[in-house]
């Protein structure tokens, strides 16, 4: 718990890491409230046109057990992959609660992913089991290549086939055996994409929730107060959604609203923050982009924010001070990766904030700029972002990857790749990635599983995907085509390809633009030079 010191620097100063001998999430966002006070009320679901429906801390920890229990009647336990293909809901929640208690790895996966996408993370992790939707279940009958690791099937939406009904597990008031379970146990895994080649599990032990509570304390205002409620538009399948708001949230009892959606509504953001009168939001900034474009909206909605908070991308300045005007108070940015989340904040409340600026270092961590030569920057000098180590919630490994992990890191420094610029009173201000990681929606998406997709076109011969500028989504998939001999290009083919990506990976990374090129540039290895590419754009 961060003490509510209202002087930053003082905070930090004091601020030291306390890691427990036994720690589990189970523990951390379900059990620890549900002993106590099982009817305090933990997860309030909005569904189109229906009144919040309320579950329970208590009735988490009843179904969550019994889930564990039929898991662990199949065969999976301690250090299997459990898949969590769902939307926001009590069900996610259950799913990974249910894998903490079996010393499980969760790897939470979105539902907009594509069979492809979903084949590659479902193979490469070795899964073993996974919940999902009638959706989701659709979409894994679509992929091709065998999963022999994939064992147990679950549908929230009842059996259907080999998919077992997720009713009928969590109903049955049966419990596993407990386990005695440390920080540094692998407990979650996120893939991340990279510059090169296909996404990285990256695989956390349970002390990476306890790594982003001090953040989220901070820029949320100390929170909790007895009328905070806490919601975001973000997929819980994303580091941010999940571990920016929601797993916090339930640690510190907040209530957590969740919107089962498929796409950002501006609108009914706003409807949603008067209904469900939110307290405590985290939300991007595309979406705030977007949400700038509802008239009036104070007019319109009655609703409180006592804390807001943005990451993902840059913010701006524009954005920035549009919401101090339109929601009423000042958004904390947050900067942080997969593997190293929450290291770098605002805290308007503390009087830490400034338009352009990220922040400084959250308490707990120390993060400095490096020049390419390896120095550290002066103030006012470009350089790498790079946290020191060790810090709770940086990740264990990348899965599978032990020379992509050793690359990570540089003796005690953690290397994001990410360039910016610290000014002499410690703010950072964002400049740009190091490398070709594409950040449009609050999404980082990899160049190399699009490319590698597009390739699969029988029109395409060669393909390159680089980020270019949008005012909304901080930059939009862009796609160079060189196209087969004897195949022409145009409207039709453009749409074709497009389709084509977005059906086998997914909504946010199929290229929203694609052009033909004769030939793309090439070094003497036979790679494409994207930096190039996005010179040109």
């Amino acid at each position: 718990m961060l003490p509510e010191i209202r002087d930053h620097a003082r905070l930090s100063a004091n601020f030291r890491w306390r890691l427990p001998e036994r720690f589990s999430i189970a523990e951390a966002i379900c059990d620890r409230f549900a002993r106590l006070e099982p009817d305090r009320p933990a997860i309030l679901l909005k569904r189109p046109g229906a009144a919040l429906d309320v579950t329970t801390y208590g009735e988490l920890r009843r179904q969550s057990l019994a889930l564990a229990a039929a898991l662990a009647k199949r065969g999976v336990g301690r250090g299997d992959r459990i898949a969590v293909l769902l939307p926001q809901g009590p069900e996610a929640i259950v799913a990974h609660v249910a894998a903490s208690r079996l010393g499980a790895v969760a790897m939470p996966l979105a539902l907009a992913f594509g069979p492809d996408a979903l084949s590659y993370r479902l193979a490469d992790s070795g899964t073993r089991a996974i919940v999902t939707t009638a959706a989701g279940l659709a979409k894994l009958r679509e992929i091709a290549e065998p999963l022999p690791a994939l064992e147990v099937v679950v549908s929230v939406d009842g059996a259907d086939g080999d998919a077992l009904d997720y009713a009928a597990l969590t109903t049955t008031g049966e419990s596993p055996p407990e386990l005695a379970l440390g920080p540094d146990d692998p407990a979650l895994m996120i893939y991340t994409s990279g510059t090169t080649g296909p996404p990285k599990g990256a695989l956390h032990g349970g002390r990476v929730l306890i790594g982003h509570l001090p953040g989220f304390r901070l820029t949320h205002d100390f929170l909790p107060r007895p009328d905070d409620r806490a919601w975001t538009p973000a997929d819980w399948a994303w580091a941010g959604g999940l571990l920016n708001l929601a797993m916090p949230a339930l640690h510190y009892g907040v209530p957590l609203v969740a919107q089962p959606t498929t796409k950002f509504d501006p609108e009914a953001a706003f409807a949603l923050m008067d209904e469900a009168k939110l307290r405590n939001v985290f939300v991007p900034p595309t979406a705030l982009r977007l949400m700038s474009a509802v008239e009036r909206p104070r007019e319109r909605h009655r609703f409180a924010l006592r804390s807001a908070v943005s990451a993902g991308e840059q913010l701006g300045e524009a954005t920035f001070l549009w919401a101090k005007e339109a929601l009423g108070l000042t958004v904390n940015e947050v900067y942080g990766q997969t593997e190293c989340n929450y290291v770098l904040s605002s805290a308007a409340a503390l009087g830490v904030s400034k338009p352009g600026a990220i922040g400084k270092a959250t308490p707990g961590a120390e993060v400095a700029l490096f020049a390419a030569d390896g120095r550290r920057c002066g103030p006012g000098e470009p350089g790498e972002i790079r946290v020191r180590q060790p810090h709770p919630v940086t990740f264990l490994e990348y899965w599978g990857k032990p020379q992509a992990t050793a690359d990570k890191f540089d003796g005690e420094w953690l290397l994001t790749g990410d360039q910016a610029v610290m000014d002499e009173d410690g703010y950072v201000r964002f400049v740009g990635r190091e490398d070709d990681v594409i950040t449009s929606s609050g999404y980082r998406i990899g160049p190399g599983e699009i490319e590698d997709c597009l390739s699969r076109h029988p029109a395409v011969a060669l393909a390159a995907v680089v980020g270019k500028p949008d005012a909304v989504r901080t930059s939009i998939v862009k796609a160079f085509v060189q196209l087969k001999p004897g195949v022409e290009g145009g409207p039709a083919l453009v749409d074709e390809i497009k389709a084509f990506v977005r059906a086998r990976l997914s909504s946010h990374e199929y290229p929203r633009e694609v052009v033909f090129v004769p030939e793309l540039p090439l070094t003497t290895t036979g790679k494409v030079i994207r930096r190039l590419l996005r010179e040109r754009e």
